[in-house]
């Protein structure tokens, strides 16, 4: 009975991916909101049993298994409850729009492929899984209008690079291991295995949205569909990468503290917490301005992760399922936003409190939730990472904070620019959210909530128990012990409260309060660099190959003209010499044996 529902998992959504190809336009939302429902019930039948399946596949050691215990049931549940809510959210949110279709059999197929990855228990057998779901990345932007492809494209490009990393880090480490069984792999520290972690650990940041991989996601933000950025973090982005990061750091590699990849695990978390949540700061769309902020929030749980301290990874893989929460969530309201107001630029909006209050309400709590308020989720997570950064060092604790404040900046901004300040355009006329769209969100900012201030029910039930042992006595439920570092959080906050109404008093519109930091000195110069995509690293590679390709190109022409052009040329002007030189006469001929006769003595006598 397990195994079969474990096998439906992925079998289920699969089948009814491909169905919803076939089916006729009007029934895919309900086929695709039954199979959501179905996976959903699996998923909570399933969570905390134990299972495991295992069946011959392709030799040598590449067999097809798959484990279901409490992270990867853990995973599973939000994935399918995540899901589930999109789709519902969908039956609103795309009812006028021609690609739903495409949408719900994407969306569908990508879930039963993120099962499978989770539920893996082969190195060979995850990666066929991960892979899989390039593709299905690559249709859920694609579809949704004739120019979104190229973002598609950047997408699979830069995604697609990295698990060149994330596959030669799993030969490196079966190779090491003597296995590619995820569950028996324990490999020792060395330079070898330092390596293999360092490219696996490439393949899940990218998964996760992480600096450098990250700049296919603001595209994203503004070509693909709203449904799609909210399935993003909720199953492809954060669940799917950072549940591989810590499968690897925990399971296969057994980081420790002060080690080097312990450190290079925090420096990036810190470096996509600040570079990331530094962009966010300036944007002028709703969905571009979140999509920032869902590869800033990536950091944290990489640097909770990183600390290799109990606090930092229970935080890590709370901030996760949090983030997952709160980002979709986000998503959701500006995807209503956009349905009501027909736009997400920040410049056009104004106002929509009076008209989208249920809108606004949940835009707050998730608001809340992100920049680490009391009492909901987001605070309590980070306070974990935050305590294990400080114990780890101060200036990863210090670059954690730096993002909160800048975190809470932007959310003031957006919420100022969007719901508060006067009406512009034509957003006079927008109604609420039909109940469809609104049913996610509310159900999705409780969550919040209730996981703030019942903060023991995930913790005790989805997240503590996956450390076993490791977690030692430790209990991080209820509210965080170390007094002074939420004094200093809070400090932070009422700082970046103050800041952003000062600021917006002096400019007179919210949508400026942050106008001053965007031109500040040495600022103003990074951020027209990145604006230029200086810092793309898909835009630097383009130009580099093009640079690389004129290059070629015009040594192949070089070649072409020495060899058609110069020795042609050469040998047609020395034979009209010759002829020249045949002229008939004696004399001259006499006269050339002379030259030559003495140029044979000069070199034999010389």
């Amino acid at each position: 009975m397990i195994e079969t529902a474990v096998i439906l998992l992925i079998a289920l959504p699969l089948i009814a991916g491909l169905a919803a190809f076939i089916l006729p336009k009007s029934r895919c939302g309900l086929a695709a909101s039954l199979a959501a429902a179905i996976n959903l019930s699996l998923a909570v039948f399933l969570f905390k049993k134990e299972a495991l399946i295992a069946q011959p596949w392709l030799g040598f050691g590449m067999d097809f298994i798959l484990r279901l215990y409490q992270f990867s049931g853990f995973i599973i549940l939000f994935a399918a409850l995540f899901s589930l809510l999109i789709v519902i959210y969908s039956l609103g949110f795309l009812k006028d729009k021609g690609y739903a279709r495409h949408f719900y059999a994407y969306l569908l197929l990508s879930l039963a492929l993120a099962n499978g990855a989770v539920l893996a228990d082969n190195l060979v057998l995850l990666l066929f899984f991960w892979e899989g779901l390039l593709l299905t990345l690559y249709g859920l932007i694609a579809i949704t209008s004739k120019t979104a492809f190229k973002t598609a494209t950047k997408a699979l490009v830069i995604v697609g690079v990295s698990d060149l990393c994330l596959m030669a880090g799993i030969a490196l480490t079966g190779y090491l291991a003597k296995t590619l069984v995820i569950s028996q792999i324990s490999i020792p520290a060395g330079p070898l295995a330092g390596l293999a972690f360092v490219l696996m650990a490439i393949g899940a940041a990218s998964k996760a949205g992480a600096m450098p991989f990250h700049t296919w996601i603001p595209d994203a933000a503004v070509d693909a569909s709203v449904p799609f950025m909210a399935f993003l973090p909720a199953t492809l982005e954060k669940l799917l990468g950072i549940y591989f990061l810590a499968r690897i750091t925990l399971d296969m590699f057994k980081l420790e503290a002060n080690s080097g990849l312990s450190l290079f695990l925090m420096a990036l978390g810190v470096v996509t917490i600040i570079g990331a949540v530094m962009m966010a700061l300036i944007q002028k769309d709703y969905k571009r301005l979140l999509s920032y902020h869902a590869i800033s929030q990536v950091g944290y749980m990489i640097l909770g992760i990183g600390t290799c301290l109990p606090a930092g990874i229970v935080g890590g893989i709370f901030h996760m399922l949090n983030n997952a929460l709160y980002k979709c969530g986000l998503f959701l309201t500006a995807g209503a936003v956009e349905k009501a107001g027909g736009t997400t630029s920040l410049e056009k909006l104004g106002g929509l409190r009076v008209h989208m209050p249920v809108t606004f309400f949940c835009f707050l709590i998730t608001a809340a939730s992100i920049s680490g308020v009391p009492p909901f989720n987001g605070f309590f997570s980070k306070e974990l990472i935050y305590d294990a950064a400080l114990a780890r060092g101060k200036i990863f604790y210090w670059g954690a904070l730096l993002g909160s404040f800048f975190t809470a900046l932007s959310f003031l901004k957006l919420g100022h620019a969007a719901f508060l300040d006067k009406p512009r355009g034509s957003v006079t006329n927008v109604k609420e959210a039909p109940a469809s769209m609104l049913i996610p969100m509310v159900t999705l900012a409780a969550i919040c909530i209730l996981f703030g201030v019942c903060n023991g029910v995930p913790l005790n039930n989805f997240i503590q128990p996956i450390l076993g042992t490791r977690l030692g006595t430790d209990n991080f439920a209820g509210w965080p012990q170390e007094s002074g570092l939420i004094i200093v959080t809070l400090l932070v906050l009422a700082a970046a409260l103050l800041h952003h109404f000062l600021a917006a008093k002096i400019k007179g519109a919210g949508l400026k309060a942050v106008d001053h930091i965007r031109y500040a000195p040495v600022l103003a110069t990074l951020y027209r660099w990145a604006e230029k995509r200086y810092f793309d690293p898909y835009v630097v590679g383009i130009n580099l190959v093009e640079k690389v390709s004129w290059l070629l190109w015009q040594i192949d022409r070089g070649i072409d003209w020495f060899y058609d052009s110069f020795i042609t040329g050469a040998g047609l002007n020395a034979s009209r010499l010759i002829r020249k030189a045949h002229c008939g006469y004696y004399a001259v001929y006499v006269v050339w044996a002379l030259v030559g006769t003495v140029l044979v003595i000069l070199v034999i006598f010389k």
